[in-house]
């Protein structure tokens, strides 16, 4: 472990552990926290390593304490990360609104100040938390990544801008095309300006016509979501998807919201799904 993390929580879950660390982000200008569980298997070998990416107001905390995500981390012998959603503390750039701001970074490097100051998610999730990680644990280079709606928006851009760089990505509910949804247009404008050309690198939709890896793309989605016809949209990623010859999966599950309970319903086939293509 690097001399540079602080645990803050620790916790024997399912034979293994669950931990909360904080660290400085270099790339962010600022502490950061973020969750890591490392199942019985961790003390015998290196295991890849499951990035899950939260979505709009939460920290950290939600995924580990409602997603239910840990017994089949264990089960399967992977490792789960979970950083929080935005940069946080003082002098970080805020907004009054829960769709802007702290608690909503949407995952992109903010070009517009006063964003572009801390804002710098992308390369926070991309490159230095899997570089610290994989620095200061006992894990595998084979990763996946997965969220929830505006982490769900996150894990589907962070796959395709790097291609190769994981093993697998789905998501729960996500925002697939934000340069075309309420959330995503404010925060888009506000991280990014007004050029919206300069928000297709930061759009599923866009940047799937683009891919040079055709990694498969599962998402779960409920058809009772409050945010589904206004805000999520997956028709556009399938339609994007079809026109680009992209695999895609999208299962549509009558009666599930938003909530966590949609995401601790499902979690189990998530993780064995990501699971079956870290060991491959």
């Amino acid at each position: 472990m690097t001399a540079s993390l602080q645990r803050l929580s620790h916790q024997r879950c399912f034979g293994g552990w669950q931990d909360v660390y904080r660290h400085r982000a270099e790339s962010l200008g600022c502490d950061m926290n973020f969750a890591v569980y490392l199942p019985p298997q961790a003390e015998r070998e290196a295991c890849p390593v499951l990035y899950w990416l939260s979505g709009l107001t939460c920290t950290e905390q939600n995924f580990i304490t409602k997603a239910g995500a840990q017994r089949y981390a264990a089960e399967h012998g992977v490792v789960i990360v979970a950083p929080d959603t935005s940069p946080r503390g003082e002098g970080v750039a805020d907004d009054p609104a829960y769709d802007l701001g702290m608690g909503a970074g949407f995952y992109v490097d903010a070009t517009q100040a006063p964003w572009s100051a801390h804002y710098r998610m992308q390369s926070y999730v991309a490159d230095e938390l899997p570089a610290l990680v994989e620095r200061g644990f006992a894990v595998s280079h084979r990763r996946g990544i997965f969220g929830h709606s505006m982490g769900g928006h996150g894990a589907l851009i962070t796959a395709l801008r790097h291609p190769g760089r994981y093993a697998s990505v789905s998501a729960f509910s996500p925002i697939v095309a934000p340069g075309r949804v309420p959330w995503g247009e404010k925060a888009l404008t506000a991280y990014l300006g007004d050029d919206r050309d300069a928000w297709r690198a930061w759009d599923a939709s866009e940047l799937v016509a683009t891919a040079r890896e055709k990694l498969p793309i599962l998402i779960d989605q409920g058809e009772a979501d409050e945010f589904l016809a206004t805000q999520l949209r997956p028709d556009l990623l399938e339609t994007a998807c079809a026109a680009a010859g992209h695999p895609l999966t999208v299962r549509r599950h009558a009666g599930y919201d938003h909530s966590y309970y949609f995401i601790a319903s499902f979690i189990g086939e998530h993780i064995a799904h990501h699971a079956r293509a870290l060991r491959t």
